[in-house]
């Protein structure tokens, strides 16, 4: 799989399509986001072990809004998985990114991460290699819903309480692109509360993330107190999708319904 994307990157980076490429390197060990400019360079490239939630992850498309905010003129790729080009659709629709300076080079997710997510669509649009996983449906939502409603508010009262307050989840969510963040506002959470009222700090973000979220579960990976964030987000989506017929990313041009001032 890598030499298909390492040679596609290679003829993008050597005819002059794009100025650099966004994907993941080794570097001392470690793998990490690295901008390829040069060809040649392509041979360090690396997609560490991605075959389970944890292993070299991180939110391309938000290191790629800064890279094109410092460099607008120029046209960059990036590595995308199903939830990162979710993502970049959601960012056009957002003008956060334009469409005509990013070329996303995808790659299927394996069965093992698809399941592990519960991803519904595990796969970008545009593949530098064949073959996809397929969708799996929310099993853990479904085994939550399933509780009668006292249980389930003593599930997310207890997940809840757990929250240090450390703004992880909001930090490394590519789609949080507030620049006056409701998680800063003293009239809603306490500046000085650690750990935050419970449960309003995250049914605050929650409500935020209804028409944003794409589920790539970077949020609940990131939660050093182990809250199924990704859940939370999951049960928001299906009631915009239940509501208005609305996926975040799924319909690259789509608008959101709760976005009235853009309509």
């Amino acid at each position: 799989m890598i030499e298909e994307i390492k040679k596609q990157v290679r003829e993008l980076l050597t005819s002059g399509t794009i100025k650099g490429f966004l994907g993941l390197r080794e570097i001392d060990g470690h793998i990490a986001p690295y901008l390829f400019c040069d060809a040649e360079d392509m041979d360090s490239m690396n997609l560490g072990d991605y075959k389970k939630p944890g292993d070299a992850r991180y939110p391309l498309n938000r290191i790629l809004i800064h890279l094109l905010s410092h460099y607008p003129d120029e046209i960059l790729g990036v590595l995308v998985r199903g939830c990162d080009q979710r993502g970049l659709n959601g960012l056009y629709s957002l003008n956060q990114l334009d469409p005509e300076k990013v070329i996303p080079v995808g790659i299927p997710c394996p069965p093992e991460l698809a399941e592990a997510c519960e991803c519904s669509r595990p796969y970008p649009e545009n593949r530098a290699v064949d073959g996809q996983a397929e969708g799996y449906s929310n099993q853990t939502l479904a085994r939550i819903a399933g509780l009668d409603i006292g249980k389930r508010f003593e599930y997310w009262m207890n997940e809840f309480a757990r929250c240090i307050k450390c703004y992880g989840c909001r930090d490394i969510c590519p789609m949080c692109i507030c620049r006056e963040c409701s998680l800063e506002c003293g009239d809603l959470v306490g500046k000085g509360d650690i750990p935050p009222e419970n449960p309003i700090f995250h049914l605050i973000r929650a409500v935020h993330m209804a028409d944003r979220c794409v589920d790539c579960g970077l949020c609940a990976e990131a939660c050093p107190a182990d809250i199924p964030l990704r859940t939370l987000y999951k049960k928001v989506a299906d009631i915009v999708k239940k509501e208005f017929d609305f996926q975040a990313g799924y319909q690259p041009d789509a608008k959101s319904p709760l976005n009235v001032l853009d309509q």
